[in-house]
C-alpha cells in the first residue's frame, strides 16, 4: 500500500478481514525489533530498517495500488467516488462513537451517534453525507487515541511491508477497532468475497484521495520518508489532543533546520491528511 495512505489510515485503518492480518505482523515486528538499532530520533529508533521497508513499499505502490487508483479516478463518475468515500467514512463512524464513550466524551458521542444514524438511514447506508448538512461534522476517534487518553505511550514508529507506518500504540488500537467494527461481525454471514472487497475498495479510495497531493509532497519534501513520518506523527498528535496539539517540537524530536521546509510541512500536513480539517466540538481536551 502506498506510503501516502499510511497517514490517512490512521484513520486510516481498518475494517476488514483483509486488513485484519496486518496487525499481528505489526505487533510481531514491534516485539522483535524493540531492541534493534537506534537513531537520533526517539520516535523512530528503527529508522534505518524503516527506510528500507519504505523504499520497498514505494516500489510496490508504483506498480500495484497507484495504477488502480488512477484508473478508478479516471473512469469512475464523480458521484460514484463521492458515494464510496462517504460509505467508508460512515463505517468508521461506528468506531468513533465507541471511542467517544470510552474517553468519556458523552456530548461528542451523542453528536457522532446522530451523524451515524442520519447517514445510515437517510443517507442510504452512508452513501450520502446528510449528517454534515444537519450540523454533525465528521470527527475522528479510534482506540489508539483512547489508549493515549489514558496515558499509554506511543511506542516506536514502525514501517510495515505493504501497510505503511504506525506507532505501536496505534497498531494495537487498530486491532481493537477492527474487532468493534460491524463489518467484522457481519463477515461470517456475508458472501466470502464481501469483506475483502470492502477492504480493497477502501484502500483504493484512500489512495485516490492523495493522488492530487503527490506533487505538493514531492516539492515540499527534501526527504520524503522524513516528511511522511513527521506528518503522520503530527496527525496523530493533533487527533489525540482534539485539534489543539502541543508544539510540533514536542512531537518530532529532530528540529527542522530550514524554516521554509518546516513551514511547508505545517501548511501541507493538515490539508494533505485531512482535506476537510476536523474542528473539535470543544476547544479544550476532556
Amino acid at each position: 500500500m502506498a506510503d501516502f495512505t499510511y497517514i490517512l489510515n490512521e484513520k486510516i485503518m481498518n475494517i476488514t478481514c483483509l486488513k485484519l492480518s496486518r496487525f499481528p505482523v505489526l505487533l510481531g515486528l514491534a516485539i522483535f525489533l524493540s531492541g534493534c538499532a537506534t537513531s537520533q530520533n526517539t520516535h523512530d529508533p528503527l529508522e534505518s530498517m524503516n527506510r528500507s521497508v519504505f523504499s520497498f513499499n514505494e516500489t510496490a505502490d508504483k506498480y500495484a495500488l497507484k495504477p488502480v487508483a488512477i484508473g478508478y479516478k479516471t473512469i469512475a463518475p464523480d458521484v460514484v467516488q463521492i458515494g464510496a468515500g462517504n460509505f467508508f467514512s460512515n463505517l468508521d463512524d461506528f468506531i468513533v462513537v465507541i471511542n467517544d464513550i470510552l474517553q468519556l466524551k458523552f456530548s461528542e458521542a451523542g453528536q457522532d451517534g446522530s451523524r451515524l444514524l442520519i447517514n445510515t438511514f437517510l443517507g442510504m447506508g452512508g452513501l450520502v453525507d446528510f449528517g454534515s448538512d444537519y450540523g454533525f461534522p465528521k470527527r475522528y476517534e479510534d482506540f489508539g487515541q483512547t489508549l493515549a487518553h489514558y496515558g499509554v505511550a506511543s511506542g516506536p514508529y514502525i514501517v510495515v511491508p505493504f501497510l505503511g507506518g504506525y506507532t505501536v500504540r496505534s497498531g494495537i488500537g487498530g486491532i481493537v477497532d477492527i474487532a468493534t467494527n460491524p463489518v467484522f461481525y457481519a463477515a461470517p454471514f456475508m458472501a466470502p468475497f464481501i469483506s475483502p472487497a470492502i477492504g480493497a475498495g477502501k484502500a483504493v479510495d484512500e489512495r485516490k484521495q492523495v493522488l492530487s497531493k503527490e506533487e505538493i509532497i514531492n516539492e515540499a519534501a527534501l526527504d520524503k520518508y522524513e516528511f511522511l513520518r513527521d506528518a503522520y506523527l503530527q496527525r496523530r498528535n493533533s487527533l489525540i489532543h482534539d485539534g489543539n496539539p502541543p508544539s510540533i517540537d514536542d512531537v518530532i524530536d529532530e528540529p527542522v533546520q530550514e524554516a521554509s521546509i518546516a513551514e511547508k510541512k505545517r501548511s501541507v500536513v493538515i490539508e494533505y491528511i485531512d482535506p476537510e480539517p476536523w474542528q473539535p466540538i470543544h476547544d479544550s481536551k476532556n
